[in-house]
């Protein structure tokens, strides 16, 4: 049993703490609203009693805590600089580089992924799409605002690198909660890599990609779905919740014609708008190890147990 008062001020807090840093133009305010936040998303980590969700907590803890304490490293530097606290007048280079490197760790992209999976895997569903979806709205945003000021080149290694990981490291996941991770953090690469040249599709990418995650994590839910086992054997009892899933799955990897597939397009045309058709065909190409993941899950959900097969 768990007190209603507690339910509210830990909700209110959750969402407090991130509206206020979305529409902070302060550093102090941004990171206190971060703080907040994290802070109450805690207890509802560690909410069920078992050692998995203790460790995920811990995890969790101390990796938002280091990159918290890397955001007041890189904001008091500039300040230090440049005078102000404005979140716009991020112009130092250590200070953007230092923040970045903060934001990224705080929505789990590579290189600074590792708690992600981990994390994932210790809690409920519920929780998973909280931190999937909700908890990376407050970082996106703060990346957003200082887009101008972050050196390209910084983001593109990270979001390419963040496409790898998530493509290779779904591959040999049976656990789906794993697999949604590596899924999250092979988006958010996506997301990250076009922040150097169109923030306003980035924003648009990982809104859709939010869109699509939350609808897979509430149907895994409700069919107790936890592994690609699980996953086999629901079609007889729920035949559209399992379509849904696959169907769902296959727009987050970005296969036409699928609603997914329209941010990738339009990164895609930026790049090459850009000029940096190399980098293009690497995206193309990491997005083809991640598809082949989520091919898996539609290959196990609807081929092997649909009626026509056996």
């Amino acid at each position: 049993y768990i007190n209603p008062t507690s339910i509210t001020i830990i909700t209110l807090s959750i969402i407090m703490g991130t509206i206020m840093t979305m529409s902070s133009s302060n550093w102090l305010m941004a990171w206190i609203g971060l703080e907040l936040n994290m802070l109450a998303i805690l207890p509802i980590i560690s909410k069920p009693k078992t050692t998995r969700a203790s460790e995920a907590t811990i995890k969790y803890f101390l990796t938002q805590a280091i990159a918290s304490a890397m955001m007041l490293l890189s904001s008091t530097t500039n300040a230090w600089q440049t005078g102000s606290w404005d979140i716009l007048e991020l112009k130092n280079k250590f200070s953007t580089t230092i923040m970045t490197l903060s934001l990224m760790m705080k929505m789990g992209a590579a290189p600074i992924h590792f708690w992600l999976p981990e994390v994932l895997q210790g809690t409920t569903l519920q929780t998973a799409l909280l931190i999937t979806t909700w908890q990376k709205l407050a970082p996106i945003s703060l990346m957003y605002m200082i887009s101008n000021n972050i050196q390209p080149a910084l983001l593109m290694s990270a979001g390419i690198l963040s496409m790898i990981v998530g493509g290779l490291g779904g591959i040999n996941q049976t656990q789906l909660r794993k697999t949604m991770a590596y899924s999250s953090i092979n988006n958010l690469g996506w997301t990250i890599m076009i922040m150097a040249l169109s923030p306003n599709l980035a924003v648009m990418n990982i809104f859709i990609y939010m869109i699509m995650t939350t609808p897979i994590f509430l149907m895994m839910t409700s069919t107790s779905t936890k592994t690609l086992q699980n996953l086999t054997t629901t079609w007889t009892t729920s035949t559209a919740t399992t379509l849904s899933i696959a169907l769902l799955m296959l727009s987050t990897s970005g296969l036409p014609p699928f609603t997914g597939f329209m941010p990738k397009m339009l990164a895609l045309n930026e790049l090459i708008t850009q000029k940096l058709t190399t980098l293009a065909t690497l995206a193309i190409m990491t997005s083809l190890v991640s598809l082949l993941f989520y091919l898996r899950i539609t290959y196990l959900t609807m081929v092997l147990t649909s009626p026509m097969t056996t």
